[in-house]
């Protein structure tokens, strides 16, 4: 007997996973535009940028793929040595320095990541001034 995964739960390359973000991402802020939601947006930025480090750690799987890729990104080879070893949980590797500073909101926006806060200042960018004409005021 064999088993096959359903396509929906198999696992995503990691730009197709920016490429459905950034879908659900335009979707979500051209419904919101018109709110005041940017400190919102900003805490959510910073959530799924760690979504995504951890993602790209539970990627590496194995302690010797982590720790050439974190000397692929420059981190010497005794810390990166040290660094792969960590018996920490994936979340909290996602939130530590060794995460923040090796996988980069500029290395991620490299990749095709699009914050929040970019794709609100663009769709109000874009939003003409509309005033609206009311004949009661004057």
């Amino acid at each position: 007997m064999t088993v096959r995964f359903a396509p929906e739960f198999a696992p995503l390359p990691f730009t197709m996973r920016l490429y459905k973000l950034e879908a659900i991402t335009r979707g979500w802020i051209n419904y919101y535009r018109f709110a005041n939601i940017a400190g919102k947006l900003k805490d959510l930025d910073a959530w799924v940028r760690n979504r995504l480090r951890y993602c790209i750690w539970k990627h590496w799987k194995k302690p010797n793929k982590r720790m050439r890729s974190f000397i692929r990104l420059g981190v010497p080879k005794g810390q990166a040595y040290a660094w792969s070893r960590s018996r920490m949980g994936g979340w909290a590797i996602a939130q530590s320095p060794m995460m923040r500073t090796t996988v980069t909101i500029k290395r991620l926006q490299l990749k095709g990541y699009v914050s929040f806060l970019h794709q609100l200042s663009k769709v109000r960018r874009v939003m003409p001034e509309v005033q609206p004409k009311l004949p009661f005021i004057r």
